[in-house]
């Protein structure tokens, strides 16, 4: 076999043509995917919520990053059916092997369609209560109302009881307070409502009102409701609960504590005996 320099060199140039081209595809895609990227933060960012433009950001830059590279590939042989088989045989070893993080997955993208909670919706999921801060792929992170993290898998969150105290117009306030026994009930009943109809957040429909709950033992119980909206919510009631104390005293009417009264029916006489301690 003779050796022929001019084939070898014509083949090392073409293989060095080719790589040249797919490495110009390549940083020609990134480049492609950036621009797009920062369009699509111009234009569509702020007219998007952030649990929907962020997953379609990421879906974009990416597909467009894939695109070049198996673009780029061609030129080697290297076909776009082969990789798809590839891809599909791999995909499912890995979904074998990772069964969890393939519910994670999929319960993320149920989360992203459905919308059953948005990031800053204040919310209960299973047992943890606080503000949504992050919803991701494959997990969901909650801001406790004690200011800690706490990250939950999509799957999870997807199979859990969720209560977003965002998704109403309105929610209700409800507090407790306890006036003497001797106070008019109906004097404090018009206080409260007049206070809370004052109030610039409770609303007027559903209208205040004021009942009584229970006769304890040192006090009748009223409960106090009004109904505000719900970004408003726990503003309104650390509000009303610090005026109630005022506009109640004000009216004459007593907000008793706990105490205790002792009647002696029958007097009896009592002696009392002094004695000298003796010195030694």
């Amino acid at each position: 076999m003779v050796f022929n320099v001019t084939e070898w060199l014509t083949g090392i140039k073409v293989k060095f043509t080719e790589v040249v081209i797919a490495g110009i595809i390549i940083v020609a895609s990134v480049f492609i995917a950036l621009i797009v990227r920062n369009t699509m933060r111009k234009s569509l960012q702020q007219r998007l919520p952030s649990y929907a433009y962020k997953p379609l950001e990421n879906l974009v830059f990416y597909g467009i990053i894939v695109a070049g590279v198996l673009s780029a590939l061609t030129p080697f042989g290297i076909s776009l059916s082969g990789l798809l088989v590839a891809g599909g045989f791999a995909g499912i070893v890995v979904g074998f092997a990772s069964q969890q993080t393939v519910s994670n997955f999929i319960s993320g993208l149920f989360l992203l369609i459905e919308q059953p909670l948005r990031i800053g919706d204040p919310v209960t999921v299973g047992d943890v209560s606080g503000v949504v801060v992050d919803i991701s792929i494959l997990s969901t992170r909650i801001r406790t109302w004690d200011g800690y993290i706490v990250r939950i898998p999509n799957s999870a969150v997807f199979n859990s009881n969720i209560t977003n105290y965002m998704r109403t117009r309105a929610r209700r306030v409800e507090i407790t307070v306890g006036i003497s026994y001797d106070s008019d009930i109906e004097k404090a009943r018009e206080t409260l409502i007049k206070m809370m109809q004052d109030h610039p957040y409770c609303l007027v429909n559903p209208a205040p009102e004021v009942f009584v709950d229970k006769y304890a033992e040192h006090s009748i119980v009223l409960k106090v409701r009004c109904w505000a909206p719900p970004p408003v919510w726990f503003a309104t009631k650390i509000d009303l609960q610090t005026r109630m104390k005022k506009v109640l005293e004000e009216a004459g009417i007593k907000i008793p504590f706990p105490q205790l009264d002792v009647h002696i029916k029958d007097a009896a006489d009592m002696r009392v005996k002094l004695v000298e301690e003796e010195k030694g």
